[in-house]
């Protein structure tokens, strides 16, 4: 249940994230309120995540695979460039993740 509930927080962060992007500066009200809300929810999804699974397995996915959809939101939909340099990045910390948990996080 702990790693269902970090695909949420995961997957509101990437909303909420997204809605910043066209609060133009917190000066749109609607993605405004979206980027706050989502981040609130976000947090409380991580927080009872935090129940089940250690702080650091928890936070080193919900910020590396945040990080990573967010520059391939960036780069698929928003005109970001992919340069090599990003995509190594993105895929260390794909990689990084796995090995994580593959050497036994919990």
């Amino acid at each position: 249940m702990g790693y269902l509930l970090l695909a949420g927080a995961i997957a509101v962060e990437v909303a909420a994230t997204t809605a910043m992007k066209y609060s133009d500066g917190f000066s749109r009200l609607v993605p405004s309120l979206l980027t706050v809300l989502g981040y609130v929810v976000s947090f409380t999804l991580l927080a009872q995540t935090l129940r089940t699974v250690s702080i650091g397995t928890a936070y080193a996915i919900w910020a590396g695979v945040g990080t990573a959809a967010i520059a391939a939101i960036g780069i698929v939909f928003l005109g970001d460039g992919l340069t090599l340099a990003k995509a190594g990045g993105i895929a260390l910390i794909i990689v990084g993740v796995v090995v994580l948990n593959l050497g036994g996080a919990h």
